[in-house]
């Protein structure tokens, strides 16, 4: 059994450089995979491998970077590596979306609790908006939630052009750090009432319980498990190896979808010669399978 662990921290962070071969070195010496995002806005990660394994991984980079505690930090289990690789970045934004954070004017009061959150959104006064991307919306979210239907954070703010700045505004995300940077950005803007679902969607899976959950379908994670249900156990997702897209069960039966080549999404955009090749490596990967050896695309299970 793997442990996962997602977390972030909003922090300054000088000379990032210094950090990530070390902790690189330290992920790798564990046996942990998974991804940290190095800024000088704070970092962003998730790892997973075994249990004392990750914890170590986890005090090693709170007392590399001087963190006292994370600003969110979620735990869940998998049978099988959910990454196949450790990777160290540093990045300008301690998650790329074009929007510059503020630290100095993050403040508590925007939070609101997993166990809170259904009656801040049942709310009719208030605008409940999913900020994360369209394909992640259609996985699942939230009853009564709006998605913005944009692509990269630079197009919010025509979106939130439209929104009268008195108007009582709750966002959520899946760990929380997107919702970070949004509801700095609407402070800046001179948006009065903005909330944000603390821990984001993870949080709420794993705290409420699913006969009094107000959320609907699954949540896509940016992994190998690709989704994930309430209590975060493994959704019912799979993901497309021609266009990264998460694919239904319903989806799987169409004949547009070809394991490890194509789906619904992306069979007409492919060109033969990407088809042919994918068909390929899905060979391989078979290939692999049968002489009971790894393969970069298959799922450890």
């Amino acid at each position: 059994m793997f442990n996962i662990q997602g977390f972030y921290k909003i922090k300054k962070i000088n000379k990032c450089g210094l950090y990530k071969e070390k902790l690189k070195r330290y992920l790798l010496s564990k046996s942990v995979r998974g991804t940290v995002i190095l800024s000088p806005e704070g970092v962003n990660g998730t790892i997973a491998g075994k249990k004392l394994n990750v914890n170590s991984c986890i005090r090693h980079i709170k007392n590399k970077l001087s963190i006292d505690f994370f600003d969110s930090q979620n735990s869940s289990k998998c049978k099988f590596q959910p990454f196949y690789r450790a990777k160290v970045k540093i990045k300008k934004e301690v998650v790329p979306i074009g929007l510059k954070l503020k630290i100095s004017e993050k403040k508590i009061s925007q939070y609101v609790n997993p166990n809170e959150w259904n009656n801040l959104i049942s709310d009719q006064n208030v605008t409940l908006i999913d900020i994360r991307k369209p394909f992640e919306y259609k996985v699942g979210t939230f009853k009564g939630a709006v998605n913005p239907k944009v692509n990269s954070f630079r197009e919010f703010p025509k979106y939130f052009n439209k929104l009268k700045k008195n108007k009582k505004i709750a966002m959520f995300c899946t760990g929380g750090i997107r919702c970070e940077k949004a509801s700095n950005f609407l402070k800046q803007k001179g948006f009065k009432n903005v909330f944000q679902l603390n821990g984001g969607i993870l949080s709420y899976l794993n705290k409420v319980n699913a006969k009094k959950s107000l959320w609907e379908g699954e949540c896509f994670v940016f992994d190998n498990r690709v989704s994930v249900k309430h209590k975060l156990s493994l959704g019912t997702y799979s993901m497309c190896r021609g266009c990264r897209m998460p694919i239904s069960q319903f989806e799987k039966k169409s004949k547009k979808y070809k394991d490890g080549i194509s789906c619904p999404h992306c069979y007409n955009k492919l060109t033969q010669l990407q088809k042919d090749r994918f068909a390929m490596r899905q060979k391989q990967i078979l290939i692999a399978k049968q002489l009971n050896k790894p393969h970069i695309y298959q799922k450890e299970f």
